[in-house]
């Protein structure tokens, strides 16, 4: 009897120590993963908020550009100068799709709307509208944020149009900011962005719009859990992060309050992100730890007393208790888990947008470089169909292999379309300028052939190589070629001499013996061209300009001492010593 008694004394001794570490262990633990999530949880917040001032910096400094490309733009230059707005509008609709921006007003010098993407606003007066304003009194383009009549925040960038040192219009290009405001409430429970004078301008919640901070949070609109939240986070920084009460994040209604600087104007971004989630994720745990001491005392309880079968029932009873609470338990953590994922894909979804803002700004280049192989494709069609009248099959067959090479060159253009995300210096590869070179030539034989035009080649029999893009290359060469084509119209014997030198550098010269250039400071300037309309749009020199700088090199333009024009191409060489690092 006595041993039995000391048996049963010593098992409740351990049933009790075990008890006590469990406890132990279930407090640490909590503990410890409460401030971990909680770390977790805060600096998801950070990267979402770096991510949407980023985003709204981006959009910002992409429309910055518009109104001071559109400020040069010679069509609605001429349409103001001569009065006729009749294709004004469809003209704006179109740069505004092509380069996805919300919406464009053309105002005259009175400011009158005289053409615009929303036809609704023509006829209107904004001679007294602040983007009107700021921009006749300002040089370059002006930000402005206005509010209409339900007190949401417009904003714009205007520039003034000057033509021979007179105010003739104003252009005025909407930004679109308040797109993210819909992103912005799948993610976390309120975002606000404010100016320097603290009034909010943009907001998850409306009726936040144009109020300050302060303000907004005493309306009855605004959750009581933010006002809960500003109380207990002003709490924490009183007692610091090293300080936190536990009951302040773990009731699952606080919310935490993250702040950064927009860098523009003196703007802030804040948001309020809950820590519903780190009570969840702490309780899937803690839960799985109470489960498994549970089970651990079960399995204590049923070897010291399996003798006696109302305490094997009842334990019996109680794993099918766990075994319930387990099942539970898995479903609850799988559906933490798919929220997770998709919050995930939310994150990528908006980085990846934000990259693909800018493809709207690649159609006017990609519709000028698509023109030139379909030149070529007509040239060899009508050679082909005469090869065939003439019964030659032979050589008709190569002109449609030519044709076919063509078509795979327009493939491989549209493609960069879809590549542009991962655009870089990845995507070069070593290659022999010389191929290049002849590459292009070959695409403009016909029309060198039926222009009768004297081609000077001047190239070093060893292989010049590079690490660039060869299909983007031939695209600058083929350019430089048809400008000087055109360039020799008027030659009585045109003539374009090609010289390839090799130095520390790879130079690509193109001389030419037409009339020259005139104006050497605007060549390279989007839209400036002395081709007849219809003839080009003045993109061509700008896009193969901005090529060679991706290349690492550089384009320049002269005029040759003897007359004509000079262009070159000057391409860092892959030597030896950066083949063998690679």
């Amino acid at each position: 009897m006595r041993r039995v008694a000391k048996t049963g004394w010593m098992a409740r001794g351990l049933l009790i120590l075990a008890i006590a570490i469990g406890a132990g262990i279930i407090w640490s633990t909590n503990t410890l993963l409460t401030e971990r999530y909680t770390e977790t949880t805060r600096s998801r917040a950070q990267v979402r908020l770096a991510l949407y001032s980023g985003n709204i910096v981006g959009e910002i400094r992409r429309s910055a550009i518009v109104p001071r490309l559109l400020a040069r733009d010679p069509v609605l230059t001429g349409a103001l100068n001569s009065s006729d707005f009749t294709q004004s509008s469809q003209q704006l609709i179109t740069y505004a799709e092509e380069i996805g921006i919300a919406g464009l007003q053309l105002l005259d010098e009175s400011g009158r709307v005289v053409a615009a993407t929303d036809r609704n606003l023509l006829g209107g007066n904004a001679r007294n509208s602040e983007a009107f304003v700021a921009a006749v009194r300002t040089d370059g383009a002006i930000f402005g944020v206005s509010q209409n009549e339900t007190g949401a925040s417009k904003f714009t960038y205007s520039q003034k149009l000057v033509s021979n040192g007179t105010l003739i219009g104003v252009i005025v290009v909407d930004v679109d900011l308040r797109q993210f405001e819909a992103s912005w409430k799948g993610t976390t429970d309120a975002v606000i962005v404010t100016n320097s004078e603290g009034n909010i301008i943009l907001s998850t919640e409306p009726l936040w719009r144009g109020l300050t901070e302060k303000e907004a949070l005493k309306t009855k609109s605004a959750p009581s859990a933010i006002t809960r939240a500003l109380n207990a986070t002003r709490d924490w920084a009183e007692v610091g992060w090293g300080d936190l009460p536990v009951e302040a994040y773990l009731q699952g209604e606080a919310l935490m309050r993250q702040e950064v600087r927009v860098p523009f104007q003196g703007w802030k971004l804040t948001s309020f992100t809950t820590f519903a989630s780190v009570r969840d994720k702490v309780n899937g745990v803690l839960a799985l730890e109470i489960m498994g001491g549970a089970i651990l005392i079960a399995l204590g309880f049923y070897f010291t007393s399996r003798r006696a079968r109302l305490s094997s029932v009842f334990f019996q009873n109680e794993s099918a208790e766990l075994r319930q609470l387990n099942q539970r338990l898995q479903r609850e953590i799988a559906e933490r888990e798919k929220v997770e994922k998709h919050l995930d894909m939310a994150e990528q979804t908006l980085a990846q947008s934000s990259k693909l803002a800018a493809l709207g700004e690649m159609s006017a280049a990609v519709s000028h470089e698509l023109n030139q192989p379909l030149a070529a494709m007509k040239t060899y069609l009508a050679g082909a169909k005469l090869l065939l009248l003439r019964k030659r099959p032979e050589e008709a067959q190569a002109s449609f292999q030519r044709i076919d090479d063509l078509i795979e060159r327009m493939g491989a253009i549209t493609k960069q379309l879809k590549s542009y995300a991962r655009k870089g210096g990845d995507t070069f590869q070593p290659f022999d300028i010389r191929s290049a070179l002849s590459s292009a030539l070959s695409m403009m034989e016909p029309q060198l052939k039926q222009r009768h035009v004297q081609i000077t080649r001047t190239i070093p029999r060893d292989p010049v190589i590079i690490l660039a893009d060869q299909m983007r290359l031939e695209q600058v060469i083929i350019n430089l070629f048809r400008n000087a084509l055109d360039a020799t119209k008027t030659a009585k014997n045109p003539h374009i001499e090609i010289l390839l030198t090799v130095g520390e550098t790879a130079v690509l010269s193109l001389r030419d013996n037409g009339p020259g250039i005139d104006d050497l400071d605007a060549l390279f300037e989007p839209f400036y061209t002395t081709k007849a309309p219809g003839d080009g749009v003045g993109l061509g020199l700008a896009i193969s300009s901005g090529i060679v700088n991706d290349f690492g090199g550089r384009l320049t333009a002269r005029n040759a001492a003897k007359g004509g024009a000079v262009f070159e191409v000057t391409l860092p060489i892959l030597n030896d010593e950066y083949t063998s690092a690679e």
